[in-house]
This record gives structure tokens, sequence and C-alpha cells, in this order.
């Protein structure tokens, strides 16, 4: 039997939450592993399931949708992010996708348009629902450059985190590998990522960038 696709819904209206939890359930490759009505719960909720996609609700009580899907995606930024939302906005879109968020999709979507973002996202596909205007869309896009140079850091996974910290601790690629358990050539790759990512060219200047964001001490 293949392994399921494990899922959260973060939706703060109960009926709508389970009309996607009884829809989700119909499909023998996904499986709801976790439930949230407001946006702290979906927090630790998510942080503790560890789901592989989130379906998020944009307008949640406690803290929003999008501050939801920055904390995962900076502590678990392998975690694919559907929006379903009512809001057809630039301003929601173009927040929504700055957060991190892998597709965008409008509550009054047919059962079957849903469907396929779940099955876009789940295959690492952007999704943008048919609901969201021309114009947004060209918006976003013209802007994605821009926004894409001055959010580098967004981009780092978490074990290049992990990676840069110990670099800029003096570990070497050999130390590194043994301590995370992976191979001297994954690290190096890891290190070459981060130097792409963050436009850096020397392991002084890693060290540099990782006390600026405080990943480390400065040495005194």
């Amino acid at each position: 039997m293949s392994k399921k696709f494990r899922i959260a819904i973060v939706e703060d209206h109960q009926l709508f939450r389970e009309g996607l939890k009884s829809m989700l359930d119909s499909r023998s490759d996904l499986e709801v592993v976790g439930e949230a009505e407001d946006g702290l719960e979906a927090v630790r909720i998510i942080r503790r399931v560890k789901p592989a996609m989130v379906l998020l609700d944009l307008s949640l009580p406690k803290i929003s949708g999008i501050s939801v899907m920055k904390e995962i995606k900076r502590d678990m930024p392998e975690t694919k992010i559907l929006a379903l939302t009512i809001h057809e906005s630039d301003q929601y879109v173009f927040e929504a996708f700055a957060a991190g968020v892998d597709g965008y999709c409008v509550k009054d979507v047919s059962r079957q348009e849903l469907m396929v973002a779940i099955d876009s996202v789940m295959q690492g596909k952007p999704f943008i629902s048919s609901g969201i205007s021309v114009q947004v869309i060209e918006g976003y896009l013209s802007g994605r450059k821009s926004l894409k140079d001055e959010s580098g850091w967004d981009t780092v996974t978490q074990r290049e985190k992990e990676v840069l910290k110990l670099l800029a601790e003096g570990y070497t690629n050999k130390h590194i590998a043994a301590f995370l358990h992976i191979s001297v050539k994954t690290v190096e790759k890891h290190r070459s990522n981060l130097i792409s990512k963050l436009d850096l060219h020397n392991v002084a200047q890693l060290t540099t960038y990782a006390i600026q964001k405080r990943l480390v001490e400065p040495k005194t």
C-alpha cells in the first residue's frame, strides 16, 4: 500500500472545515492528520503533526493566515501551503506569495478545481485559482524578480541553516557531515546553495551573515 499524503486543515468555520475533511477523506491517497480553527492553534498542531501540506485560510482568529504561513515556512520550509480564501485582491495574493505560499485558491471554486489545486501543489507546481484576475497575476509576476532579490534568506532551507550555523562556528565539512549524518558531498552542496542564494562568496562572508541572523554569537 502506497504512503498517503498527509494534510492539515486550518479553517475557522467548522462547517467548511468538515466539508474539506470529508472531501479529502474520499481520496485513498490523502490523509487528514490535523485540524485547527485559529492561527495559534494552527502553528502548534502543524509543528506537532508535520504534514506534507497545509490547507490554510487567510482570515483566522488570533493570528492571521499570513503570519501562520511565515512561521511554518521558517520552521518547515518543505511543507507545502495552499491558501483557501475569499480574498481575490492583489494585496492578499502578493502577501501570500511573499510569505511563501505554494498555491492560492478562492473558496468558491468547484470541487474539481480544488482537487487540481491540491494535486498541483503536491507535485511542487505553483497554483493560482482561475478566480484571480489576469491583472493580479501579471502584477505579481512582474514584481517577482525584485521580490526574489530581496528575500534570499526566505529560500534557505532548515538544513541549509543548520549547515550555515556549523560553518560559522568553524567546523569543517567532514565534521558537519558527521554531526548531521549526511555525506561530505551533501554538505558541499548545501554550502554551494547558501553562497548562491545569499549572493556571498566565501566562509568569512557566510560567518558574518550568520552573526547578522543571530544563528551564532560573535567571537569576543
